[in-house]
């Protein structure tokens, strides 16, 4: 049997294949990422067809399919039954998002390394200020666990091998494109309004314990 030639068409099946299952990271496999930056034109002419868009950032080394907005949005159109799903998030989960996106920018802005690794305690950290207060510690960090985990199934966040030290977390760069600005600045708007409430029910539970 013959081996198939690079760039035919085997390759082609091989990278649609793979990202309809997932992201393709340059770091995961630099032989599919060389594969996929030679037939990309193929490739989104390929996605095309299925309604979807090839976001694939060079820089950061990462590649993805999103749902084309015109297959959803334009009027009369024939809808297609999507190929990639959403995913509701919840509020714990968009703010841990949030909060993650923006210690990228930060990062970004101090010049510091492209990576950002934080540990456990950071995170918890991170999170703790704009959740309400619990008298109980242990709980109060299996929410912000469980918070964490939803995040790495998203595939934003990748858990680093233990080592002597405390548990350690990769913020992946992919989380840019997902949170963008636009999304950080009505985000923060939902997060004024929810610390205010956060706020008027710790003084509320004040004033009755003053009664």
């Amino acid at each position: 049997m013959d081996e198939p030639t690079p760039g035919g068409g085997a390759d082609l099946s091989v990278l649609a294949i793979t990202l309809l299952k997932g992201v393709i990271y340059r770091e995961g496999d630099e032989r599919l990422w060389a594969a996929l930056l030679g037939l990309q034109a193929r490739v989104r002419d390929y996605v095309a067809i299925l309604g979807l868009d090839l976001v694939l950032d060079e820089s950061e080394g990462y590649a993805f399919l999103k749902s084309r907005p015109e297959a959803d949005e334009e009027e009369g159109a024939l809808r297609l039954p999507r190929l990639v799903a959403r995913r509701p998030l919840s509020f714990p989960v968009s703010l841990l998002l949030a909060l993650l996106r923006k210690k990228i920018a930060e990062s970004d802005a101090g010049g510091g390394e492209t990576r950002l690794v934080l540990t456990r305690d950071e995170v918890v950290e991170l999170v703790r200020v704009f959740l309400p207060d619990s008298s109980n510690e242990a709980r109060l960090i299996d929410q912000i666990d469980t918070h964490l985990n939803k995040v790495i199934e998203l595939g934003f966040v990748r858990r680093l091998k233990a080592t002597s030290g405390p548990s350690s977390f990769e913020v992946r760069r992919i989380l840019k494109a997902f949170v963008d600005a636009q999304w950080l600045a009505d985000f923060d708007a939902r997060l004024a309004v929810y610390q205010a409430r956060l706020a008027g029910a710790a003084g509320a539970a004040d004033g009755a314990d003053d009664e």
